[in-house]
């Protein structure tokens, strides 16, 4: 069965707030193999003009599947997520994520296609603080095998 198309353009309610912490940020640096000190010296950061450690580009990602999981698990949409294959990622900082942030995230449907029997949906997660500061962009496509016949 197909995405519901008038998903396009829905929005969901900001997820809590996560509180960005030096020990999450020294983890996701050491789980992905970056050891540059930004992500573990609170010195190092500050002379390089952050306020404390700042994570890595890709931590985001923690966010943004967080707020997505709003939509895939939606059962309105439809979507079965054991046929589900992650298609792209793409992050746009505005500024790095840093340990103290307090960060919530909105997920947007930004589009749903339909190729060769396959769905193909494009969800986007604004990451921002507590107080409206944007942080990220993160955009993803997920794409969902269509069954075979």
């Amino acid at each position: 069965m197909p995405l519901d198309q008038s998903f396009i353009g829905r929005e969901y309610p900001p997820t809590d707030p996560y509180e960005v912490g030096r020990e999450k940020i020294r983890e996701f640096a050491e789980a992905i193999a970056d050891d540059s000190p930004l992500h573990r010296d609170v010195d190092a950061a500050k002379a390089a003009g952050y306020p404390d450690v700042i994570a890595p580009p890709t931590f985001a990602v923690i966010l943004a599947m967080a707020a997505q999981d709003q939509i895939v698990g939606d059962p309105e949409l439809g979507l079965d997520y054991s046929r589900v294959v992650h298609g792209s990622q793409e992050f746009v900082h505005h500024r790095p994520i840093r340990a103290g942030d307090r960060l919530a995230t909105v997920a947007h449907v930004d589009d749903i296609k339909t190729r060769a029997g396959n769905d193909f949906l494009t969800v986007r997660a604004e990451i921002a603080t507590a107080e409206g500061e944007a942080v990220c962009t993160a955009t993803s496509t997920l794409v969902v095998r269509g069954e075979e016949a």
